[in-house]
């Protein structure tokens, strides 16, 4: 771990901790974030350590187990880290679900706290998904005419 940048090492042993909180006693997150930290959970938004522990712990599962697949680190120009996780969950009985979530880190008082988090699951059909969301080209024509100068412009 001594090769990798410093950001890396960091935001790889806050993952880490983070993950062990979060499947062992979330209502021990509450170390990590402060009052001006906000969470993005499935789209819902709270503002604040207190409102952020109350959301985690009140989530609909007794166990849960993350398995990280990837996560990536960048600084930032002010000196925060960036981390984003891809991962798999399992709760309780349900079946394995993907997740995302990123995390800013910034260092207070030489700790580093996470200061936004944004988490969602990967329940999305991809099909459907892929035409709601995206624009549909229309097919391409059997034939393409170019017009004579441009073909002379590329074969030069």
């Amino acid at each position: 771990m001594g090769d990798k940048p410093i950001w890396e090492q960091i935001g790889s042993s806050f993952i880490q901790h983070y993950y062990q909180l979060f499947d062992n006693d979330r209502t021990q997150l509450g170390a990590i974030y402060i009052d001006a930290s906000c969470l993005t959970w499935e789209g819902q938004q709270f503002q604040g350590k207190a409102a952020i522990v109350e959301k985690l712990s009140s989530l609909p599962f007794q166990k849960i187990q993350h398995s990280i697949t990837a996560q990536d680190h960048q600084p930032t120009p002010d000196s925060c880290i960036i981390s984003m996780v891809v991962g798999q969950l399992k709760a309780d009985e349900d079946p394995i679900m993907g997740f995302h979530q990123m995390f800013l880190l910034k260092n207070i008082n030489d700790a580093w706290v996470c200061t936004n988090d944004m988490f969602r699951l990967t329940l999305h059909d991809l099909l459907s998904a892929r035409h709601s969301r995206c624009f549909l080209l229309p097919p391409l024509p059997n034939t393409i005419t170019t017009p004579p100068d441009a073909l002379n412009i590329m074969h030069k």
